[in-house]
């Protein structure tokens, strides 16, 4: 077997005592919070934090919709509201239902990724910027990004050192972000697509940081989120960036694992008189934040037969939990809540 090549390059960091608790922290909550997406209101759940992820990671770039316009828009119902505002989530929508498809290791996802979040915003969506561009507070220049014509080899590098190091997932995330952000490597949705990247390196670690609203406590610490790249920036290591993520992604944690969501019965066993198990929950939630997926993909998925799945597929039909919106080939399933 080859031995693993170290990275080229390894990006400035430290890691702190702070860190290293806090990794340990971090690791011991994550199954139990795995298991409060499992009780019975997790469809809801896996929605609500859907919802707030898209309109937190927004609101921080300047986006005004409220959460629940943001919920309009996902329900395709219509809103009256700036027209690139409106466009903003629609492109968060379909980009964060792409994060099961997308590999957070791939710098040509990265690009993917962007093209769909920036889509009819900016002209250069899904390529690397051309030009230069800085970061800009209320008192000036924030920060001046690197010139255009080093972007491909700064992100080819850090690509490369995430593949390659040996840290902990929790410790790469958290550089990647503060990396990724120092770059800056598109004209415009740089804060957006780094913290869905920062989310897709953590589902490496575990699937439950899919539906894990860590932009959400971004959000409510929004100042303390910019305090923290600029303290990594005048130390030149992105040691105070890695302690503030890994404290906002802890204490994310233990605030999503209280009791269930009010009326999580109603959903599901009482409107459809129907007690269902433990499978049958898994696609209904892969359902509701993948509801582009085939039968084949669901059963690939959960680790069932594409038949069995066929099957719950057709029971949920015939009871009326779902319905199939368009073609066999490309259309969506659509839970009946």
């Amino acid at each position: 077997m080859a031995k693993q090549q170290e990275p080229t390059y390894t990006p400035p960091f430290s890691v702190s005592a702070e860190a290293i608790n806090l990794v340990a922290e971090i690791s011991a909550q994550i199954e139990r919070y795995a298991i409060r997406l499992e009780q019975d209101d997790g469809l809801r759940l896996r929605k609500a934090n859907r919802i707030k992820t898209i309109h937190s990671s927004l609101a921080i770039e300047g986006n005004t919709l409220s959460e629940d316009e943001v919920r309009d828009i996902i329900d395709g119902k219509n809103v009256v509201a700036p027209i690139r505002q409106i466009q903003e989530v629609k492109n968060a929508i379909r980009t964060y239902e792409l994060y099961p498809t997308l590999d957070a290791f791939k710098e040509k996802d990265l690009l993917k990724a962007h093209g769909v979040m920036m889509e009819a915003l900016v002209d250069e969506a899904g390529h690397y910027r051309r030009g230069g561009v800085g970061v800009f507070g209320s008192h000036g220049l924030v920060h001046m990004a690197p010139p255009a014509q080093r972007v491909p080899l700064l992100m080819s590098d850090l690509f490369n050192w995430l593949k390659r190091s040996k840290d902990h997932l929790l410790i790469r995330s958290c550089v990647f972000h503060y990396e990724f952000e120092f770059i800056h490597p598109f004209i415009d949705g740089n804060g957006r697509t780094g913290r869905l990247w920062q989310s897709l390196i953590l589902g490496k670690l575990h699937p439950l940081f899919e539906h894990l609203p860590v932009e959400n406590m971004v959000y409510a610490n929004q100042q303390k989120y910019y305090d923290a790249i600029n303290a990594s920036t005048q130390a030149g290591q992105s040691g105070p960036f890695i302690d503030f993520m890994l404290s906002e992604i802890y204490q994310t944690l233990k605030a999503h694992q209280g009791a269930p969501l009010p009326n999580a019965n109603d959903e599901f066993g009482v409107k459809f008189g129907v007690k269902f198990g433990v499978n049958e929950k898994q696609v209904l939630s892969l359902l509701a934040s993948n509801p582009s997926l085939s039968a084949g993909e669901i059963a690939d998925r959960i680790g069932l037969s594409k038949r069995g799945i066929e099957k719950q597929l057709k029971k949920f039909k015939d009871l009326g939990v779902i319905t199939r919106q368009g073609s066999d080939k490309n259309g969506l399933w659509i839970i009946n809540k």
